[in-house]
């Protein structure tokens, strides 16, 4: 039943989810929980996200629960074929492929979907629409589900706010052992990996602009700075802009920063960043890297039209003459620079993001029938429960309140 690229592959899809199952010591601690509660027996769940190892490794946990598990991408660039080999191996169904078409991207979540999920785990909020959408008839078994990202997260409460949602999702992305680790480390290091294996290039001495100050922002200028990168931020959010300069970044408008940067980073969430008025304003030579979810803050469709022509100038590296001579270069056209062109965040950082989907997903089972459609921030006793797992394994400890002490912030001793 699984669709995917080549079988053959999944020896080398294995040793990657073996790999990263040794780097997720607290995913491995809930695995091993989930094997004896069996909090998903009897129920389908249908997941959505970029599907490389780490994913691979959170798939094989929600099995271990008992859920029969219909595995997709979340972006046409970034599944790894032989982890897909290998989850189907396995006996998950999965249905992905590198590449492939948009249509073919479609069809594959229409296939986790006519599955009739109970819980959706999404990445971007293309599962969710569409099972609103073309099977809005299947959404009376749906218990609930949980959203991994930014994107995904506003579209969810646009849904909300205009009372289209129809089932509970859990705001996976804003709990702290997700925002705070997986957008900020997780994003900053995986975007430079990405970047650096493609382009063999230094960093150190170039003008690296960075769009948007975000969690995903601060990551991607702070190790930016680390690589020796004089950098340059936009923003247009005042408090957001005025945190970058107190944090040491210079802050100015795109129209100023485009004639500045060597490499761009854009991570915003929000279509029109680098628009067909900046492209002319660009050095030649100038990198274009986007880190959001949607590629849709390159305006790709501006630049190939206004392009004289373009070329593979390397593996992932697309080159575009523009009509005054010069030559910009767009990494993994202008998809997710850090899965397109890299392997994604670090296993120990997805450790606690994907500890949060699989505790969220297990709230959601355990809450059947409890919640009303709408969003759900998740409950905080799971990030403690998650950052204390974290820390143990890290050989860490912390002090715990005394009794003396709660009171007093409970107001009830002077």
């Amino acid at each position: 039943m699984s669709r995917i690229k080549d079988a053959a592959l999944a020896a080398s899809g294995n040793m990657k989810i073996d790999w990263v199952e040794r780097n997720m010591p607290v995913l491995r601690r809930i695995s091993n929980g989930f094997a004896v509660e069996k909090p998903f027996q009897g129920l389908t769940i249908a997941l959505s996200v970029h599907l490389e190892a780490k994913t691979a490794y959170l798939c094989r946990t929600l099995a271990k629960g008992g859920a029969k598990m219909f595995v997709t991408g979340s972006n046409p660039l970034t599944t790894q074929d032989d982890v897909a080999a290998a989850l189907a191996e396995g006996g998950i169904e999965t249905f992905a492929q590198y590449g492939c078409s948009m249509e073919q991207y479609k069809e594959n979540l229409c296939s986790v979907l006519e599955a009739g999920p109970n819980i959706l785990i999404d990445d971007g909020g293309d599962l969710v629409h569409l099972m609103h959408t073309r099977f809005a008839d299947r959404i009376p078994d749906v218990i609930g589900g949980c959203e991994e990202t930014t994107t995904g997260i506003n579209r969810l409460k646009v849904m909300a706010r205009d009372g289209t949602l129809r089932f509970p999702m859990m705001l996976v992305n804003d709990a702290d052992c997700k925002h705070l680790f997986d957008n900020r480390y997780g994003t900053g290091q995986s975007v430079w990996d990405g970047i650096n294996r493609t382009t063999n290039l230094i960093v150190a001495g170039k003008y690296v602009v960075v769009a948007g100050y975000g969690w995903c922002g601060k990551g991607v200028s702070m190790r930016a700075k680390g690589l020796g990168a004089k950098v340059i931020v936009t923003e247009t959010d005042p408090v957001r802009a005025l945190e970058a300069y107190m944090d040491g970044f210079e802050v100015m408008p795109m129209e100023n920063a485009a004639a500045l940067g060597d490499i761009f980073v854009t991570v915003t969430g929000v279509a029109g960043i680098l628009t067909e008025k900046h492209f002319p304003l660009l050095k030649d030579g100038a990198i274009l890297t986007n880190a959001g979810h949607f590629d849709v803050e390159i305006d790709m469709e501006a630049l190939r039209r206004i392009a004289l022509k373009n070329y593979t100038a390397r593996h992932n590296i697309q080159g575009y003459v523009l009509p005054n001579g010069r030559t910009v270069f767009v990494l993994a056209e202008g998809r997710l620079v850090n899965i397109a062109a890299g392997d994604g965040h670090p296993a120990e950082i997805m450790d606690m993001s994907f500890a949060v989907q699989a505790m969220s997903a297990r709230y959601i089972a355990k809450h059947r029938g409890a919640l009303q459609p709408g969003v759900y921030r998740v409950p905080r006793e799971i990030d403690e429960e998650i950052a204390r797992t974290k820390l143990a394994t890290l050989g860490v400890s912390i002090d715990r309140m005394s009794e003396e002490q709660k009171n007093y912030l409970q107001g009830t001793e002077i």
